[in-house]
């Protein structure tokens, strides 16, 4: 498996993550790579196009069987590795998770995915320290990530660390500044600390800029008129 491969398999998480439920064309599209698999069972590739479908449906015990699967034959797939730690994950198997991003890491050392995954799961396991150190060392490792100065933004937020969080999310929008969720993410952590006015500006730009909906923003908006 190829670094490029694991590259764009890194970015379905993304679409597994925000993807609007459509119930049969997903289901559709497993039966297809299911029975593709029929007639090509040794396929690394329509095994982890399956497992792909399965998470976008939230069937993570059937993606963990297909990831198994790979990883008993190429026990160091790094795509496999990935996403069976993301599934690992959601399934609130913590250590199989932790033990998935750290092999990862010694076959690829450095790996963004691997250690912003590896972060994300410590904060989500409650392993507090260890999240923050590795979501720190991400950040000096590449500092001109947006992605992952917001997510240190949402630890921060998650702690109450608000000027911390607003701070973030300033310097991911500095680097992305089109993207929407860093935007009102900030708004929301500026309400929190009482800075209406400023809160306001970013609701404004929201909509005036970006395209939101004034309508789907009223409620961020009452917040910033009380």
């Amino acid at each position: 498996m190829n670094r490029t491969l694991f590259a764009l398999a890194f970015c379905c998480i993304q679409v597994i993550t925000g993807y609007a439920q459509k119930t049969n064309p997903l289901r559709d599209s497993l039966r297809k790579a299911t029975e593709a698999l029929a007639y090509h069972p040794d396929s690394t590739e329509l095994r982890l196009k399956k497992a792909s479908w399965n998470m976008l449906l939230q069937e993570w015990e059937y993606a963990k069987e297909e990831y198994d699967r790979i990883l008993s034959r190429d026990a160091d797939n790094p795509a496999a590795l990935y996403f069976r730690a993301y599934v690992n994950g959601k399934l609130s198997r913590y250590n199989f998770a932790r033990l998935d991003y750290q092999h990862l890491l010694c076959i690829v050392p450095g790996s963004f995915e691997a250690q912003l995954g590896l972060a994300l799961l410590n904060e989500t396991d409650r392993h507090f320290t260890e999240a923050f150190d590795g979501i720190n060392r991400l950040i000096s490792q590449f500092p001109d990530s947006a992605v992952a100065y917001a997510a240190r933004a949402n630890m921060e937020r998650e702690r109450k660390m608000l000027e911390l969080a607003a701070f973030d999310y300033t310097e991911a929008i500095k680097r992305d500044p089109h993207n929407r969720d860093y935007r009102l993410s900030r708004a929301d952590v500026r309400l929190m600390l009482k800075k209406k006015e400023e809160a306001l500006e970013d609701l404004e730009y929201l909509v005036s800029s970006l395209g939101v909906t004034r309508a789907s923003l009223k409620e961020f908006f009452e917040r910033a008129r009380k």
